[in-house]
């Protein structure tokens, strides 16, 4: 879509940051008007929709819209909305009790070339781990991820990532 139509999308979303949870099918309204300025099925407004529900506390609601949205080529699309919707997704999957398609889906996220979500999929990814039981691989991601942000102990922090999850000699 156009710069002009981006725009009004993240006006939207900036004043949503104010708007109480009473207030989220108004909201899910304005972004259902935006969304519907662009051609039917549109990976964008299926996107945005899904986010409009999982941001007003409808993960149930969400998950097929990014469903839909990632398998009409959102990525394609908007390789950076595309990995969002992922980790959204995977977010949601994991809300609505299904931790493992969330770990499905974001793991090979891991090895995409470093951008600025790289963190949020490590978050996501070490949350849907922990809610499989699977405590020490998300604290190896998290760990893994803060280590890099740190003023010192980078290494260290990072060393004892690795040490969670590689194999005691």
């Amino acid at each position: 879509m156009d710069q002009d139509w981006e725009d009004r999308v993240a006006a939207a979303w900036a004043r949503f940051d104010g708007v109480a949870e009473e207030d989220g099918a108004a909201f899910r309204a304005e972004i259902d008007a935006l969304a519907d300025e662009l051609p039917a099925g549109s990976p964008l407004g299926l996107f945005e929709r899904a986010c409009a529900w999982d941001s007003t506390g409808h993960s149930d609601r969400a998950v097929p819209l990014y469903r839909e949205a990632l398998a009409r080529g959102l990525g394609e699309v908007s390789g950076h909305k595309g990995r969002r919707a992922k980790i959204q997704l995977s977010s949601s999957l994991r809300n609505t009790g299904h931790p493992e398609e969330g770990v499905k889906l974001l793991s090979p996220e891991l090895l995409r070339p470093s951008d600025e979500l790289d963190d949020a999929v490590r978050a996501v990814l070490a949350l849907c781990l922990s809610s499989m039981g699977r405590d020490r691989e998300g604290l190896s991601l998290v760990l893994g991820a803060l280590a890099p942000h740190l003023p010192r102990y980078q290494r260290s922090m990072a060393a004892y990532a690795r040490a969670l999850v590689e194999p005691e000699d």
